[in-house]
């Protein structure tokens, strides 16, 4: 029996994901929710209870691709359909796992009946029973790329497209998307991120008695999920109700000129990319204004929708938090402000009470039987307690005790693309867009007798295998007789994410204040770098007495970011301990990711500081890392007229390249290549002459 699920109305607070959640079921075509928050906020929870509220489809009997009986897909691999008879059914949640594999993504030939009977057959995927319902992904931040490039795909055409051995499909997979993620484990990329209509922060709520109400409530339903359900029925059916009719309603909802210029004004004062801000925008003030029984779109309904579809959109480089700034979407919507409704003398429409105060209230978990807290104004809930003042003036230095003085943190230089450093050798590490390696992704370079459990198939490898074998089998009729000898995997060649770990000198010979800015700015760029090839990143820094690890290793390239930013410089340069620290943090991570190969970025002058043999210590910790194999790079941050090159002689105990901040940028070395040919050609010509 299927344990009963947690009631959408029985869960306490989260009002504005509530309110993005019911706003996509009453129109699908808003295009999804993310929601962003730490972990053990329910997010989960929820998105899983919204699929008990979703009304149910009429499909086509038999079809596996619930097709709809008044407009059947012309496409369907099951058509033709000729109409006739409709089976209800209610509207799937399908889990799309982070682990999942392409095959089960999209869908692939049906192995079974291909080698048995000899025959063709296509197996549907998760694309294909999510369409028309909610396809939900947990923790989507950590997807692999390969199969965020099918979703991008299905998002933008509706559409999903097989293309694998032999088979050849397209079926139509419109669905609701919805994911979750913790921000703290890393970025979405920005191509998947446009894909979510709205987004929505959340956090779990301060206050002591609804922290009280949340466990009691999960409390009784652990013990009686059943009878805890049975009890919030009548809640959940008028919610049931509620969205039925918006949805009935969402076609009559008029969207005025006025409210389309207030969308589009805003967008652009936001200056997001393209034009799919806009429509989302549009769509969402429709269902709100369809949520509250209105006709009309009101500048309420803008403003909301601004504030749930405009977060993720308005972020200008990876390191940017998601969030909307009131006083500027204020300002807009008062300089394109409608007239006043003549037919409404009275104004706006009061709120009635907890029953009529929509996601927040009522039947759909308000007051004290929902547990929703009052909904807060806008922009109120999404702002950060305990902000630091805005006083620009820099801290004077301080005494470090570990010797020195201690100067304040430095900005960072702007960003840029720097070159690409890669582990050599091939590697068996995550999908991602560093180093050579085997992975699930990729284009087929050969064929292999499995390694263990077969989890690629290499369909005409196997056949090739087999082929010559069938008559002394006794082959008899179309079905193929196979050994387990005659299997064969593939061998995909694609790219890996690295361990990109940065130990950085923040002594006092690296404080000059132009030179450390130049050097964050590096840093921060090899960062950005790092967050488009899908790396995790650690930060050790060395300073005064020793050296700590300021980043644990993460995905959340923001936080390296963030506490970049915040490194302050100062005291004596204790390189050894910083290599050794380093060495330390990647035997670690060895023990738990051991197919995550490492690259060492460390950034120095090259100087150490301790006693006269401190600098032969610092290059004997440099071979215990070229012992281990650790891939290095030296960006050698030695400036002025006289230079001693103790950069690059740790690069070399280190096996690794030294690289100077000019050299570091992609541009520079392209101009150094274009210089050489212009030297090569201005030579050649003068020998011709």
């Amino acid at each position: 029996m299927t344990e009963a699920r947690y009631p959408f109305t029985a869960i306490v607070g989260m009002d504005d994901l509530r309110l993005g959640l019911l706003l996509n079921a009453v129109s699908p075509a808003v295009g999804g929710v993310l929601v962003r928050g730490e972990k053990g906020t329910a997010k989960s929870t929820m998105v899983r209870a919204l699929a008990g509220l979703l009304p149910s489809i009429a499909t086509v009997p038999g079809c596996r691709f619930a097709c709809d009986p008044a407009a059947p897909d012309p496409q369907c691999p099951d058509g033709p359909h000729d109409g006739g008879a409709a089976a209800e059914r209610p509207a799937f949640l399908v889990e799309l796992p982070v682990g999942v594999s392409e095959d089960r993504v999209v869908g692939a030939l049906d192995l079974e009946r291909a080698l048995a009977e000899g025959v063709q057959a296509y197996e549907p995927g998760l694309l294909a029973k999510a369409h028309r319902g909610v396809l939900y992904i947990d923790e989507v931040n950590l997807l692999q790329d390969h199969l965020v490039d099918l979703l991008l795909d299905a998002a933008a055409m509706g559409r999903s497209y097989v293309e694998r051995e032999g088979v050849s499909v397209r079926h139509a997979a419109r669905f609701l998307l919805v994911g979750t993620m913790n921000p703290e484990e890393g970025e979405l990329r920005p191509q998947l991120l446009d894909r979510f209509g709205l987004t929505v922060e959340i956090a779990a709520t301060r206050d002591a008695d609804e922290r009280a109400e949340v466990v009691r409530r999960r409390l009784a339903y652990d013990a009686d999920p059943a009878g805890f359900a049975a009890r919030w029925d009548e809640r959940e059916r008028e919610l049931a109700e509620r969205i039925t009719a918006a949805r009935e309603l969402l076609a009559d909802v008029e969207l005025s000129d006025l409210a389309l210029r207030q969308i589009t004004a805003v967008c652009a004062a936001f200056e997001v990319d393209g034009l799919r801000a806009d429509i989302v925008m549009a769509r969402t003030a429709v269902a709100l204004a369809a949520w509250a029984g209105r006709g009309a779109v009101l500048e309420e309904d803008v403003r909301t929708a601004a504030r749930l579809a405009l977060p993720h959109r308005r972020r200008r480089n990876p390191f940017d938090a998601p969030g909307l700034d009131e006083e500027q979407l204020d300002r807009t919507l008062a300089e394109h402000q409608p007239p006043e409704d003549p037919e409404d003398p009275e104004g706006p429409e009061d709120p009635e009470g907890p029953e009529d105060d929509g996601p927040g209230g009522g039947p759909d978990g308000g007051g004290p039987d929902g547990g929703g807290a009052p909904e807060p104004e806008p922009g109120d809930g999404n702002a950060p307690s305990g902000e630091a003042g805005s006083d620009e003036s820099p801290a004077p230095p301080r005494q470090r005790p570990g010797g020195g003085r201690e100067s304040a943190p430095v900005a960072a230089d702007q960003p840029y693309r720097t070159r690409l450093f890669t582990v050599d050798g091939t590697g068996r590490g995550a999908q991602g867009r560093r180093s050579p390696a085997e992975t699930d992704a990729g284009h087929t370079i050969r064929a292999r007798r499995p390694r263990g459990r077969l989890s690629r198939l290499h369909l005409s490898a196997t056949l090739r295998a087999a082929a010559p074998h069938q008559v002394a089998r006794g082959r008899a009729g179309r079905a193929l007789v196979l050994r387990r000898d005659d299997l064969r995997e593939q061998v995909r060649r694609g790219r890996e994410s690295n361990l990109v770990l940065f130990v950085v000198d923040a002594s006092g010979s690296m404080a000059a204040r132009q030179r450390m800015t130049a050097v964050k700015g590096a840093v921060l760029s090899l960062l950005m770098d790092a967050y488009q090839r899908r790396d995790k990143v650690g930060l050790v820094t060395f300073r005064g007495a020793g050296a700590e690890l300021a980043l644990p290793p993460t995905s959340s390239v923001e936080v390296g970011a963030a506490r970049l930013e915040q490194l302050p410089t100062g005291g004596r340069t204790p390189l050894e301990a910083g290599l050794l620290r380093a060495h330390e943090v990647l035997r670690v991570e060895r023990l738990r990711d051991p197919d995550r190969r490492p690259l060492l970025v460390l950034v120095t002058d090259g100087r150490a500081t301790g006693g006269k043999d401190a600098l032969p210590r610092a290059r004997r910790a440099a071979g215990l890392l070229a012992a281990q194999g650790v891939a290095a790079v030296v960006l050698d941050c030695e400036s002025g007229p006289v230079r001693l090159g103790l950069a690059r002689e740790l690069a070399a105990h280190l096996n690794g390249d030294a690289v100077s901040l000019d050299e570091l940028r992609a541009e520079g070395v392209a101009s150094l290549v274009r210089e050489a040919r212009t030297t090569m050609t201005m030579t050649t010509t003068r020998k011709a002459a």
